[in-house]
């Protein structure tokens, strides 16, 4: 085997190595930029969310406390994980050993999962906020919001650890030569993992969410009904309301199920899902980038998050006292 073959090969000093898939340099050098940017900036703007409500006393609120542990996990998958998936698809080559092989895709799983258990724990405080407002005030207590979290993040761990017992019990089963790291779950395991990810939790999100979209336009019905006697511009008022609501409940569900639905095309076909299948990488990161885009979702929408931003640039979090700023002014679970 001359120099030019062992150029094509994964790991040259090894007859069984597998072949790699040679970039352009400039194509290679594009690739790292992409995978720097997004995984700085998905790393950044949860840092961001967590380092405010962290900061910041009157932000410590149940709400606040849900959406600061989903920020841990996808600060996490940011900095752990979009490296390891954008690191095997530019080399076409799994560089990273044995033990990286069985554990990196088991951290992969148990972060995803934990995002999506905070986006229905989420779901589930807006409604009760809303729709049930003298439970809310009673049950949805720091306590028991960190309770919730605990179960949730654990679940997560003892879940995935079933689902992957048998690849991280022999993690190469599947290699055809050396430099691969193909992870296999099989058609039955992906049933249940399809729905208890991905259509349970839509399942729940969309029901509150439209429970909350009708109990809001139910009440700015009742408020066009009392003030359409004395003032005119009422209505202008709730149409913005109703479409403000309508808005955010669309960004929230559409987002979510662009990001997650191509990852379960494989079991929805009735497949295996693969890390070998040739579209593996491209559903991956657009389910990596809703941890990019969770941030922008659940925390920029807020006012009290733009203000925290505007305080950390300046460094007014350096002042005396910086921690009981006033942030919010009236609904401390906005």
């Amino acid at each position: 085997m001359d120099a030019t073959d062992d150029s094509y090969l994964c790991f040259p000093n090894l007859n069984s190595s597998c072949r790699r898939l040679l970039r352009p340099q400039s194509e290679t050098t594009l690739l790292y930029t992409l995978l720097f940017s997004v995984s700085l900036l998905t790393v950044m703007l949860n840092s961001l969310v967590v380092f405010s409500i962290s900061h910041f006393r009157q932000l410590q609120t149940p709400t606040n406390t849900l959406l600061q542990s989903l920020a841990v996990s996808d600060l996490l998958l940011g900095l752990l994980v979009m490296p390891v998936e954008g690191l095997r698809y530019i080399e076409t080559c799994w560089l990273l050993g044995r033990l990286m092989c069985a554990l990196s895709p088991y951290l992969f799983y148990c972060l995803i999962s934990t995002s999506l258990g905070h986006m229905v724990l989420i779901s589930i405080v807006r409604y009760l906020t809303i729709c049930d407002p003298l439970v809310h005030s009673s049950k949805i207590t720091l306590t028991n919001v960190k309770i919730c979290i605990f179960v949730c993040w654990t679940s997560s761990l003892l879940y995935n650890g079933l689902i992957l017992m048998e690849h991280m019990g022999t993690p190469d089963r599947f290699n055809s030569c050396h430099g691969e790291c193909v992870v296999v779950v099989s058609y039955v395991p992906g049933t249940i993992d399809l729905f208890v990810t991905f259509v349970a939790p839509c399942t729940v999100m969309a029901v509150l969410y439209m429970r909350v979209f009708l109990v809001a336009l139910s009440q700015v019905r009742v408020i066009q009904s009392q003030t359409a006697a004395s003032s005119v511009r009422a209505a202008p008022t709730a149409k913005r309301s109703q479409r403000k609501a309508a808005r955010t409940l669309g960004i929230l569900i559409v987002v979510f199920l662009m990001c997650y639905c191509p990852y379960y095309y494989p079991v929805l076909a009735g497949q295996n899902t693969s890390t070998s299948l040739s579209y593996y990488s491209l559903v991956t990161w657009i389910m990596l980038l809703n941890s990019c885009l969770n941030p922008l979702i659940y925390a920029l929408f807020y006012p009290w998050f733009r203000k925290a931003i505007k305080l950390i640039f300046t460094l007014r979090i350096l002042h005396a006292y910086s921690r009981e700023v006033m942030m919010m002014q009236k609904e401390l679970n906005e």
